[in-house]
């Protein structure tokens, strides 16, 4: 009998998506035999009043994907205890400790940090001297660990000091996301992509993860971070990871996660001198979102701030498959509409057969993996109009290749939450969709030489209104080369 322990168990991250995920999972009948579920807060709350919050949070949910169970509820709730407690101090985790007992032989304690990264350190140094960070006892940590790479190597020596490096579980919600993981099946699991997967075939790959909210309340956060290390550093660099990774000799954790630190390691370093053309800042002023006015950052912060709330960078992996192939990466916030893609935009034929004016213009395939707001697959093709005219023309199509598309009365699976999957693997230790402290550590190099080329180029972010794709630089990044920017689904 193993067990879960969710530390900052009334926090949003729990109840938002923690918590439901384990319903879902109860649900389907996925949660391992006898596993044990205690939610740690600082909260004096009574079990019977925490779970009665929990169920609010769980049954909306539940209910809006037409699985709410009474029965599945039952479960869950037989499951699931509660204790307050302050899991910086080892006398406070006793009593979690006498609540779990030895789990050594049944599976370990898996300790999932929701809380704020700057108590990680503080929290894995109290569950090692209260006895709960054994040899089969697990860490799952939130993202952003750190905020550069010097705060990332103190917080990760503390966590290396209290775990091994295969009990430690770096969480990014992004790898839990079924779409991301049907881009290594596309990718390896066909003989059509593969040959073609390179700077031969690939003009080049756009990412995007736009999002439509404000920074509002978070500011205080937003403020130290802003979207290049919130965002980019994590979310970004791993989806250009698994699109641009070798092939692995096979799905072992550490197979996978070798290729992805070699692509970070081939990024080429952006200096002071080419931070404005190849990069750009943004912050939002007032505008339109959603319909509605809404407030420029500035506001919401009370003050000036130098803040980026958008970035745009053109990233170049140096190494044989790539090489000459851009990778354009963008994501802000109060951006025209929720979207997160990334798109395989291939190169035109070498010599066209067509007449151009009386046939239609023909256009390159694109393959586009859309994971935000609807999770899709799209591969746009030329083909032919039916008719017969003399005259052949040609028309784009786009082939979905997502689930359910061959049989009209096929009913596609429930969305699943993104932490669901990961809470899987947690619980089973295997680490394949978790980041590895070396790619991590590599990651905030990078990222730390962008930033380091912002303060010595003296760059701050540009204007653009709320309801739009950002600042005008953001589209002459790639007109400056003759592409743009993907403006539609597919």
């Amino acid at each position: 009998m193993a067990a879960l322990v969710l530390f900052g168990g009334g926090g949003d991250l729990a109840m938002l998506m923690l918590l439901p995920s384990l319903y879902f999972l109860e649900h389907d009948g996925l949660l391992p035999d006898g596993l044990k579920i205690i939610a740690a807060a600082r909260s004096d709350d009574s079990r019977a009043d925490y779970l009665a919050k929990v169920r609010v949070a769980v049954e909306g949910k539940a209910r809006a994907d037409e699985a709410w169970s009474d029965v599945a509820w039952a479960r869950l709730e037989a499951r699931l205890d509660y204790l307050p407690v302050d899991a910086t101090d080892p006398a406070s985790l006793q009593p979690l400790k006498d609540r779990v007992g030895d789990m050594s032989a049944q599976g370990g304690v898996t300790s999932f940090l929701a809380v704020s990264p700057s108590l990680y350190g503080r929290i894995v140094t109290a569950l090692k001297a209260a006895g709960l960070a054994e040899s089969t006892d697990r860490v799952v940590l939130e993202k952003p660990v750190g905020r550069d790479l010097q705060s990332f190597l103190q917080i990760d020596d503390a966590v290396a000091h209290a775990f091994s490096e295969d009990r430690v579980f770096r969480i990014d919600h992004y790898l839990g996301k079924e779409t991301v993981q049907n881009l290594i099946a596309l990718r390896f699991g066909n003989t059509i992509f593969e040959p073609l997967w390179n700077s031969l075939s690939i003009d080049h790959v756009q990412i995007t993860v736009g999002e439509t909210v404000g920074v509002g309340d978070r500011w205080p956060y937003y403020d130290e971070y802003g979207a290049l290390r919130d965002m980019l550093q994590n979310h970004m660099l791993q989806l250009l990871c698994l699109v641009a990774m070798e092939p692995p000799s096979d799905l072992d954790p550490d197979s996978v996660r070798n290729e992805k630190v070699k692509v970070i390691r081939s990024l080429r370093p952006i200096t002071e001198h080419e931070a404005e053309r190849v990069t750009v800042r943004g912050q939002y002023v007032a505008g339109t979102s959603e319909g509605k006015p809404v407030k420029p950052y500035s506001e919401e912060r009370g003050q000036p701030s130098d803040t980026e709330t958008f970035v745009a960078v053109r990233v170049d992996i140096d190494n044989w498959r790539w090489a000459g192939t851009p990778f354009f990466l963008r994501t802000g916030k109060r951006m025209a509409e929720k979207r997160t893609e990334i798109v395989i935009q291939f190169k035109p034929v070498p010599h066209s057969i067509f007449d151009h004016g009386a046939r239609g213009h023909i256009e390159a395939n694109r393959l586009v993996i859309e994971l935000q707001p609807e999770e899709d697959i799209a591969l746009t093709v030329m083909n032919k109009k039916p008719g017969l005219d003399q005259r052949m023309q040609l028309q784009p199509i786009q082939m979905s290749l997502s689930w359910g598309q061959g049989d009209k009365d096929d009913k596609p699976p429930r969305r699943r939450i993104a932490y669901e999957r990961l809470l899987l693997d947690a619980l089973a230790g295997d680490s394949t969709l978790f980041v590895r402290r070396d790619e991590a550590e590599q990651a905030w190099r990078w990222v730390d030489e962008v930033s380091d080329a912002w303060s010595k180029a003296a760059f701050k972010p540009g204007p653009y209104a709320a309801g739009t794709w950002g600042p005008p630089e953001a589209g002459l990044l790639l007109s400056r080369t003759d592409r743009k920017w993907n403006t539609g689904h597919g």
